[in-house]
């Protein structure tokens, strides 16, 4: 009796999974993970054995005939058995030095609901028999390890073909899916993610509907490293027009900070300090939240940051401003003109040679900027510094490869600051942990003045990581506010209609602390008020020069 009514429960389960039905979503997500797992771990597809690309295309007219969860396992049982046996091999021993950093790693849905186990049991046998030679489609950068591409169509898609796109959207989402190595930090599921922009693509009717749904999905990522960058056609690119002043956003409004071309900032009456509320009679707070799809940062600061660059290009030449100036609105139309003009100031004759690479203030405290100094500048800076009181790294900007040399002079002996993850192609999802990088030597000649660092949301990577370097000194102080949150080597793909990048490898402080998305967090937090920007005032700056006296 325990028999029959058992066989009666399987045949009643495999009927109801048999008549469950499919939505085109779940089976083109679902189809999506295939094709990106086999194209990494199949011997054959992984070696290069197939047009992979074509494959897919050949697919996806029966992926759209299946109606049943089982009619749909049974095409991708088929397709994966044409594919050509897959041979038992040793299992695949992990050195012992090897250690592995899996956050990041999720094949758990090998065993979706939507599969029958004799599929889920298929894909898994060639998870545990994946390919271990020379991967076809993609290969680690010499010693760093983030990944390229290679043996890929970079060409456009068919824009009237709806398989054609879902093919472009099927390998940028995988490249995400293997070898992003923050995925772990996004804040909605990268799988989520797929589910939501596959219906976009499905239904886009041109290219710019395509690319539109395209850079959705990049601003999921959360990561202030990466760009979706999509060239204009030639009948649709168009001279960029810029304001002629840099600025921050600040309380929902855009604050000048900098001119960069005088003579039409006065033509327009504009200072450091004016406000603007609106552009073409669209509030700033307006604009803030309806970017928030088609830009990627890693956190609040490092998007308004992004977007105010944003908002001051325009593709037109006259533009809508409105200023709130003495407690009273006022509106302009403004003309923006091409880069040259508008940041004439950069390109005056000398203008570079003006800038003070470092300097001695007031009270014997010397001051660097980390933005434009340069290695064969460290010796005269060193001589000139060494008998300070303090020494103030203003890295409010990108520095120039210079960590080693000034860490040597900050550092009484060699000390470890950042280690990292990298991707392992013999097992395509999992990131391995790998050595990290050393600073200073054994020097009784180091600086023993105090060390303050000053960084903000333009704090990016490269000034990140050389951040944690001078913070081994002992004696450092980080001063300012929540950095870009993005470090580690970019990977980038040049593609026929856009070009796009990411942060290709995991930084991590060496007792594993992260700082992607967290960015360098601040000893002492300041952040510039409208105020101190009219008053002309560095309240960053003035806040570290007020602790190098007090202590506090």
């Amino acid at each position: 009796m325990k028999k029959i009514s058992l066989l009666l429960f399987v045949l009643f389960v495999q009927t109801l999974f048999s008549q469950t039905k499919i939505t085109e979503t779940e089976k083109l997500a679902t189809t999506c993970k295939v094709w990106g797992f086999l194209k990494y771990y199949h011997p054959k597809v992984a070696s290069g054995a197939f047009n992979w690309d074509n494959q897919l295309l050949e697919i996806l007219p029966k992926i759209n005939k299946a109606q049943t969860k089982e009619a749909f396992s049974l095409v991708l049982e088929n397709w994966i058995d044409n594919l050509g046996e897959v041979k038992t091999i040793a299992p695949i021993l992990v050195p012992k030095e090897v250690k592995y950093f899996d956050k990041n790693f999720d094949l758990s849905w090998l065993k979706s609901k939507l599969f029958s186990k004799k599929l889920s049991k298929k894909l898994k046998f060639i998870e545990e028999n994946r390919f271990q030679g020379v991967p076809f489609y993609i290969e680690g950068q010499e010693h760093v390890g983030n990944v390229s591409l290679k043996n890929e169509s970079y060409a456009n898609p068919d824009f009237n073909n709806r398989n054609s796109k879902l093919r472009m959207l099927f390998m940028y989402w995988n490249l995400i899916e293997y070898f992003f190595p923050y995925k772990y930090k996004m804040d909605q599921k990268w799988s989520t993610t797929l589910e939501k922009i596959v219906p976009l693509v499905v239904t886009s009717e041109n290219e710019d509907d395509f690319f539109i749904a395209m850079k959705k999905m990049a601003s999921k990522i959360d990561d202030s490293h990466t760009e979706f960058f999509v060239y204009p056609s030639l009948s649709g690119r168009r001279i960029k027009r810029y304001f002629p002043a840099d600025a921050k956003i600040i309380d929902n409004s855009i604050v000048v900070t900098e001119i960069l071309g005088d003579s039409l900032a006065e033509a327009d009456a504009i200072k450091i300090g004016d406000v603007i509320t609106k552009i073409n009679d669209k509030s700033i707070k307006d604009i803030i939240l309806e970017n928030r799809d088609f830009i990627c940062a890693s956190n609040e600061p490092a998007y308004l940051d992004k977007l105010v660059k944003k908002i001051l290009v325009s593709d037109s030449d006259t533009v809508k401003v409105e200023f709130l100036k003495d407690s009273e609105y006022v509106t302009k139309t403004m003309t923006w003109f091409n880069y040259h003009d508008s940041h004439r100031n950069e390109f005056k004759k000398g203008a570079r040679k003006k800038k003070e690479k470092f300097k001695v203030l007031e009270n014997n405290i010397g001051y660097v900027d980390m933005g434009i100094l340069k290695t064969r500048n460290i010796p005269d800076m060193i001589e000139a510094l060494k008998a300070t009181r303090a020494i103030v790294f203003d890295m409010r900007n990108y520095p120039n490869g210079t960590y080693q040399e000034i860490s040597n002079f900050l550092n009484a002996q060699e000390k470890e600051f950042a280690i990292y993850t990298r991707p392992d192609l013999s097992y395509p999802g999992r990131f391995k942990w790998s050595g990290g990088t050393l600073s200073g030597f054994e020097n009784k000649d180091h600086y023993k003045g105090k060390v303050i660092v000053l960084l903000n949301e333009d704090s990016m990577s490269q000034s990140e990581w050389t951040a944690m370097c001078f913070q081994t000194a002992g004696n450092t102080t980080i001063i300012g506010s929540q950095t870009a949150g993005a470090d580690g080597n970019v990977s980038e793909f040049d593609f026929k209609g856009f070009h796009t990048l990411f942060s290709g490898i995991g930084v991590y402080y060496p007792d594993g602390r992260e700082t992607q998305r967290i960015g360098i967090v601040p000893d002492i937090e300041v952040k510039p008020t409208i105020k101190g920007i009219q008053e002309g005032r560095d309240e960053v700056l003035d806040r570290a020069l007020l602790f190098i006296e007090s202590g506090k």
